[in-house]
């Protein structure tokens, strides 16, 4: 396979329709998100498996502690005084 343009046909025998653009894309670019479909697809038309064509990096990635944990070390709200009303004075 020569051009991306190839894989167009062939990813539609397989029941995934997509252009020539965005297969071209694809191929060119690593893809922010992929259907199952697609992967299922791309590994089927290149006789490969799943861990043939993803490759698992770690990302430097910002952890924040969920917010009730943060309230939880907050000090709890003052108490208030309530004063019942009742109408007509009873």
């Amino acid at each position: 396979m020569y051009q991306t343009s190839d894989l167009v046909p062939l990813l539609a025998e397989w029941g995934v329709v997509l252009s020539r653009e965005q297969v071209f894309r694809l191929v060119t670019q690593p893809p922010q998100r992929m259907s199952l479909d697609t992967l299922a697809a791309l590994c089927g038309i290149l006789e490969c498996g799943v861990q043939d064509l993803i490759e698992m990096t770690e990302a430097d990635v910002d952890v924040r502690a969920p917010k009730a944990a943060v309230n939880a070390s907050a000090a709890p709200p003052p108490v208030r005084r309530t004063t019942i009303r009742r109408p007509n004075g009873i």
